[in-house]
């Protein structure tokens, strides 16, 4: 594989960050100052994959009215201090240190919006990518292709030479609509081109052959 690749996109959440956590407390926060109960198990799940409007819309769809309170209650918040609650995954650096050393472009496709450069500054990440694209910079954040495409024309990458790492269907159906072929990072439940464990496997994935 390793000749036909040119081009490595990440997903954030759940990929190159456990955030679980941060998202958890963040939209619990929200919620709660917004008048309604904690998340179940399922709204905190959808929370991690979507962007912070599509979720808050998804959190208040029984509580119309609240909604607007709600986007009034994320203006005042300072996202920054759920940052802390990152945990990075394991051998990341690493493995894109080795990506750059073989030739091999990185970027990141997030349906993150405000929060990304902390997050990029925070772990000294900036060096170790040739673009980050989040929500804020497409019309049409994941599962649109309108990202990751946006990624390839940019990087002058053709989308047979790329491959996108995601742990959601909504990242699979980001890399589907765009014709790149995507790698599932520690989920076995959605069909994938290719599974890695750890961000080690990816360097053993594209020596293969």
């Amino acid at each position: 594989m390793r000749t036909h690749v040119r081009l490595v996109i990440y997903d954030c959440d759940g990929v190159l960050f456990d955030s679980l956590e941060a998202n958890r407390r963040l939209y619990t926060d929200i919620a709660m100052k917004a008048g309604r109960g904690p998340l179940s198990e399922e709204e905190t799940k959808y929370c991690h994959t979507h962007t912070v409007y599509e979720s808050i819309h998804f959190l208040f769809r029984d509580h119309a009215d609240k909604e607007e309170h709600a986007l009034r209650v994320l203006k005042s918040i300072d996202l920054a201090r759920y940052v802390v609650y990152l945990r990075m995954e394991p051998f990341v650096k690493e493995t894109l240190a080795k990506l750059k050393e073989i030739g091999i472009r990185r970027a990141i496709s997030t349906n993150r919006t405000t929060t990304m450069p902390y997050i990029m500054e925070r772990f000294d990440l900036y060096p170790f990518f040739d673009m980050v694209v989040t929500a804020l910079d497409v019309e049409h954040p994941k599962p649109h292709p309108e990202s990751i495409t946006k990624i390839l024309r940019a990087l002058s990458v053709e989308a047979s030479q790329a491959l996108f790492i995601g742990d959601s269907e909504v990242d699979r159906k980001a890399a589907l609509s765009s014709g790149v072929r995507f790698i599932s990072y520690k989920n076995r439940e959605i069909e994938a081109d290719g599974f890695i464990e750890s961000h080690r496997d990816l360097i053993s994935l594209l020596l293969k052959g």
